[in-house]
């Protein structure tokens, strides 16, 4: 019974502190650098404390091995969906619309909270407007689904962009 707490212990021990590395690396990369090395201090204390119980007799109980290499597996999956729920960070938002109804668009898109730029554009056979949005990367559905709801024949590209400063909804200091 000991020996399955153990096994139970380092499998959720190592999915959460794959889950803080994955997190950690996420917000680095989006210039968090204070929250990473937070998260980092964190995770150096479980990693520290969880290999030490599963190289203690490793010998004799070889399966600690295979539920840390699971715990870390499943961790890596956690660890994304985590982040994805999170939305850490920001992405470009471009839609290209022909031209009667993409001021339309536009004019929903800034009622519904968002801040839109909105640029001429050429395609081959008509004239275009591009709507640019810069939004938080956790509304990055909600502004798709509404894009495609108020007009469904629209190209959109969706960019994600180092931290932004400034602009209407957006702060980075």
């Amino acid at each position: 019974m000991f020996t399955l707490l153990i096994y139970i212990l380092i499998f959720l021990v190592k999915v959460l502190e794959v889950t803080l590395a994955t997190t950690r690396i996420v917000l680095i990369t989006k210039g968090e650098k204070l929250k990473g090395a937070i998260i980092g201090f964190f995770e150096a204390i479980l990693w520290t404390v969880l290999v030490s119980t599963v190289l203690a007799d490793v010998t004799s109980d070889p399966y600690k091995v295979l539920i840390y290499a699971l715990g870390f597996a499943v961790g890596n999956y956690v660890g994304t969906i985590f982040e994805q729920k999170l939305g850490f960070g920001t992405v470009r938002i471009e839609t290209i619309a022909n031209e009667e109804n993409g001021l339309k668009l536009a004019k929903e898109l800034r009622e519904n909270g968002f801040a839109v730029t909105v640029v001429d554009g050429e395609g081959m056979h008509s004239k275009r407007l591009v709507i640019i949005m810069h939004i938080k990367r956790k509304n990055t559905e909600k502004a798709i689904r509404l894009i495609k709801k108020l007009q469904g024949d629209v190209f959109i590209t969706v960019n994600e962009v180092k931290p932004v400063y400034g602009g209407y909804g957006l702060f980075k200091k």
